[in-house]
């Protein structure tokens, strides 16, 4: 058996990158993708949902080194699942409401923004705000 998740979204904050005791490194950073349609009432809807993505080894230090947030990039992986219930991650919201995260551990990640395209982002947004919110995001 085999699975193969493709995303395209915007990076929400900057990457964090680490390393494990032996050494490997490990770069995490999470993903929004977003979609429109229109519901059966008529109405415009505006869906976002939010990945966490993982990275390993030299594709870990690149995107450390070269993606911030608001970058575009193309990732592509597994899906990973939380070993307590087999599929996302769940958990409650400060607000009360369930909310689930999707986690994916990258075998690639293409990036898709300029360098000019990700620090005229960054400049547009004022300091310290996120274009979509994630303070919903237990990470």
């Amino acid at each position: 058996m085999y699975q193969k998740i493709f995303i395209i979204g915007n990076l929400g904050r900057d990457p964090e990158m680490r390393y494990t005791p032996s050494g490997q490194a490990v770069t995490n950073f999470s993903v929004a993708t977003n979609r429109q349609y229109t519901d059966s009432n008529g109405q415009r809807v505006k869906e976002t949902i939010w990945f966490r993505v993982s990275t390993w080894g030299r594709l870990a230090e690149n995107c450390n080194q070269y993606l911030r947030r608001g970058s575009k990039v193309l990732v592509e992986g597994r899906i990973t699942a939380d070993p307590a219930t087999g599929g996302p991650r769940i958990w409650t919201r400060q607000d009360g409401t369930v909310a689930a995260s999707f986690e994916i551990s990258a075998n690639n990640v293409q990036f898709l923004s300029t360098r000019a395209e990700a620090e005229a982002y960054q400049q547009s947004q004022p300091s310290g705000q996120v274009a979509e919110p994630e303070e919903d995001i237990p990470f």
